[in-house]
This record gives C-alpha cells, sequence and structure tokens, in this order.
C-alpha cells in the first residue's frame, strides 16, 4: 500500500478533486489521443508502467498522450468536474512520460450547463507555466468564482499522466426542503475533511464520498498506534446544522476496525484551520465511546447526547485502524 502522506506537498492538495472519477467527474473532449487516450487523465492513482507493453500505435502508456506535433498550435483536452466548485490548485502530473511530456501547460475554465461549445467563453485560470518530466507539477489557483469544467491546453504535444484540480465545492441547495434530513457531511452538500492524525494507508476524503466503497482501499486507515493516543479526523460540514443520526462504517475492514469510537462537535463557522481546530476548538461529546465491529455500518440515533447546532465534527478512533464512510444526517440551519 501507498503512504498518501507523501503526496500533500502542497496546502491546497487538502482540498478535494474536483476532477475525481468518483465524484462523476468526466472527459469530454480531446484534439488528438493517438498514444493514449484521454479517459486516463482522471483515474485513480499516477499511472502504472508497462516497460515491456506496446501497442499497434507504439508504447502502452498509462496517461493521455498526442502524437508529434508537425503543424503549428497546441493540444487540449476538456473535462468536466464532477462537482462544481472554487479551484484552489491544480496537479499536472507527467508520471513516466519522460522523453515525451510538454514542455508547458495552461488550463482554462468555464461554468457551463452540459457540453461546452464554440459559443463558451473559457477563462484563464492558470498561465502558461512550464512542465518538469516524470513529476507531479503542483499549480496554486487563484479564482473568485466556481466552475463546472476545466480546459488543460499543453504546449505543443506529448503525454500528461493525471490532472487532479483541487478545490471547494459549491453545493446546490436548490430543491432541498429547509426541514429535510440530509447528509451535512457528504462531499456534494460541501462537507470537507480539514485534518487528520494520520492517513498512512488511504487518504482521509474517502470518508465523505458518495457510494459503498469498493474495497478497503476506499476509506481512511491509520498505520498501527504503537504508543499513547488514539487517531482522529475533522469534517466541515456543508453547512450548520443540527445532526440527528450519524452512519460510521466499517465496511472492508475486519482485522483492522477500530476497536471504539467516538464523536465530538463544535460551533466554529468560517473557520478552516483543521490543526488549530483540534488544538484550540471548545469540543463537546455528541456521541459518547462506543464498541465498533468489523465490515458493519452502525447507525446511532438515540445514542447522540446533543441537540445544538454545529459546523464541525471529530471523529475520534480508539486507538487507530479503517473507516469506510462517515455520514452524519441533520437539519440544515436557515441560510
Amino acid at each position: 500500500m501507498k503512504n498518501n502522506e507523501t503526496l500533500e506537498t502542497a496546502s491546497f492538495t487538502g482540498h478535494i478533486n474536483l476532477a475525481a472519477e468518483q465524484l462523476g467527474a468526466e472527459v469530454l473532449a480531446a484534439n488528438d489521443e493517438f498514444f493514449a487516450p484521454k479517459d486516463n487523465l482522471i483515474s485513480p492513482g499516477r499511472g502504472v508502467l508497462d516497460p515491456d507493453a506496446y501497442t499497434d500505435h507504439g508504447k502502452l502508456m498509462d496517461g493521455w498522450e498526442t502524437r508529434r506535433r508537425r503543424t503549428p498550435g497546441h493540444d487540449y483536452c476538456v473535462v468536466a468536474l464532477g462537482l462544481r466548485g472554487f479551484i484552489r490548485g491544480v496537479d499536472i502530473d507527467t508520471n513516466h512520460f519522460l522523453g515525451n511530456h510538454p514542455p508547458h501547460a495552461s488550463i482554462e475554465a468555464c461554468d457551463h450547463a452540459g457540453m461546452p461549445d464554440d459559443e463558451t467563453v473559457w477563462r484563464e485560470v492558470l498561465g502558461k507555466s512550464a512542465l518538469k518530466p516524470g513529476s507531479q507539477n503542483l499549480f496554486e489557483v487563484k479564482s473568485d468564482q466556481a466552475w463546472s469544467h476545466v480546459r488543460l491546453n499543453i504546449y505543443p504535444d506529448g503525454g500528461v499522466a493525471r490532472l487532479r484540480v483541487y478545490g471547494e465545492v459549491t453545493p446546490d441547495w436548490s430543491g432541498v426542503a429547509d426541514d429535510a434530513c440530509i447528509d451535512l457531511a457528504a462531499v456534494e452538500r460541501g462537507g470537507w475533511v480539514l485534518a487528520c492524525s494520520d492517513m498512512f494507508f488511504s487518504p482521509k476524503d474517502n470518508i465523505i464520498m458518495p457510494g459503498e466503497p469498493d474495497n478497503m482501499g476506499c476509506g481512511w486507515e491509520t498505520k498501527r498506534r504503537r504508543g499513547p493516543g488514539h487517531d482522529w479526523t475533522i469534517v466541515q460540514l456543508g453547512s450548520p446544522g443540527v445532526i440527528t443520526k450519524l452512519d460510521i462504517g466499517t465496511i472492508h475492514y475486519k482485522g483492522n476496525y477500530p476497536d471504539s469510537c467516538s464523536v465530538e462537535q463544535c460551533y466554529a463557522p468560517g473557520e478552516h484551520a483543521g490543526q488549530q481546530l483540534s488544538d484550540d476548538a471548545s469540543w463537546r461529546e455528541l456521541l459518547p465511546q462506543t464498541k465498533l465491529k468489523a465490515d458493519t455500518h452502525h447507525l446511532f440515533e438515540s445514542e447522540l447526547v446533543l441537540n445544538e447546532r454545529c459546523t464541525h465534527l471529530r471523529l475520534n478512533i480508539f486507538p487507530d485502524g479503517g473507516i469506510s464512510r462517515f455520514r452524519a444526517w441533520g437539519i440544515r440551519e436557515a441560510p
């Protein structure tokens, strides 16, 4: 398994990857994909190289790769984000592309319902920037509006293994009744996992992703704790509200689920600093420490001991282990 902490090399990578397949992102179009298909751009992982694999077109590459350009211009690819949101940074990963990576790239964005067309207005959010071969090329993006699509331009041609678009989800609350009981921690509602004590085996963001996990790697799992203490993660809710039910899943975790868990809450509107929240916030117990079972959805309702509004939840696991999903159902506070 891979230590995902090594990927946290820029502050914006703590945000949600809006271009994740898991969130419904889709690669819509590319002007060329001769050597490797455009859909690879948003696949999980960083890409795998098989040195002996070839196709009729040449070397098999796990990424998007265009042919060698012999005319003026540049190549491009259009991606529909899985969730509309503010873009805070991008990772243009050229992993395994060494003698065939693009020297430069830029990114444009649009906010468009449906498929972009010739009338779509694109706005540059990342100017033409130099890329390194075989590397995660991380760029901060300063943008003042939400976007639905991005267009990756490469100059003049070449291969990109993966594209990650990190940002903040702008949830659509239309059609949600004021008294509806909804999962306020869900990523599609603007939930955000701010911080955690450890995520050695799999990343913290997985616990608020939609749907059921396919395997153990689709949850959040910490390393084995050899000293005192316990592991934890902090979730910022998509909207302040009153939590009435929790669903804490250990699906697929059998020999490595936490022995027990507890949940605390606090009301800190506008607070985004996960470590500061962990150290300084006035946390109050919502769910007392409770035993967990392997490979199970644990539903807690009558066990909750608070009926107060909150903005953040801290899930504590004792002493360590894996959590597949964390759902926090409640009534949203009026805007």
